[in-house]
């Protein structure tokens, strides 16, 4: 077993992993190492989710995904390589055989169910909103305000079903929520709240907070594979031996030691959008 990361430049106008926007993407990773004649499996990840796939200083990919997908390569004895994409253009890549599967902190949602497989999920998400420190507001206030999110997400779906007053802008790329939050052109942002907790702890993120308490939507992150795609079932069988050795617990711990769980009784809880349980779609 290989990992390979591989420099990809891709500029491509496609339809959004859940409707009709248009995204152009230009990613570089760096690279090498060579092959044998184990299978090859080419996942795609973002380069801009810290702390779960992101670009080091010296222009590597790196983070709790990626590990976890070198883990997985190594289980299943398959030669992997890791690229990186823009958000809009993950899935119809996957859709297209540009890619064989998508670690990027995808969750797992009735819409994406009907176009691609999920495996068993990997993480459980939360929701957070942020906004500046001394603030008094929480989710329920967000009327007539202007609320960052990315766009194709969750958060962006949860705004427009539970405060569809609120003023709902998207960005490409998380990090562009974070500058526009920042720079004062967005009120909030509503994001996952690993991220968000770890924007937090920069200097760019000191004078905000969490606002309320975390949403639980019943948010299961997974790896897409087409459908009916065996790789599926590779994914999970090596993920429950990762689970089962303690190596899916060390990277937890390495990436996620210092973050909140989320899971406090008080969590306001959203639990309509899909039943991951067993990996289906909700049909409401």
């Amino acid at each position: 077993m290989k990992i390979k990361y591989l420099a990809i430049a891709l500029t491509t106008l496609a339809l959004s992993a859940c409707g009709g926007d248009k995204s152009t993407s230009t990613d570089t990773t760096v690279a090498t190492d060579d092959t044998n004649n184990n299978k090859k499996v080419l996942i795609a990840t973002e380069s801009s989710f810290k702390p779960f796939s992101y670009l080091d200083n010296t222009g590597n990919l790196v983070g709790f995904e990626i590990d976890l997908a070198n883990a997985l390569c190594t289980q299943m004895g398959a030669d992997c390589d890791i690229v990186a994409q823009d958000w809009d253009i993950l899935i119809p890549s996957l859709q297209t055989n540009k890619s064989d599967a998508i670690m990027a902190g995808m969750s797992i949602t009735k819409e994406r169910l009907e176009v691609v497989d999920f495996s068993d999920a990997y993480f459980d998400n939360r929701l957070v909103l942020v906004g500046k420190k001394g603030d008094n507001i929480t989710i329920n206030d967000l009327a007539g305000k202007t609320v960052g999110v990315q766009q194709t997400t969750v958060s962006g779906e949860y705004l427009a079903k539970h405060q569809p007053d609120a003023i709902i802008k998207a960005y490409d790329k998380q990090d562009k929520v974070h500058l526009d939050l920042s720079a004062g052109r967005i009120d909030y942002m509503l994001a996952d709240f690993v991220p968000a907790f770890d924007w937090l702890a920069t200097d760019a993120g000191a004078n905000f907070e969490i606002k309320g308490k975390p949403i639980d939507i019943n948010d299961k992150v997974g790896i897409a594979v087409r459908k009916n795609d065996a790789l599926k079932d590779e994914f999970n069988t090596a993920l429950a031996h990762l689970k089962a050795n303690g190596k899916y617990d060390e990277l937890m711990a390495k990436y996620f030691a210092n973050t909140p769980s989320g899971k406090t009784p008080d969590i306001q809880t959203v639990s309509d959008f899909v039943d991951t349980s067993n990996n289906t779609a909700k049909n409401n």
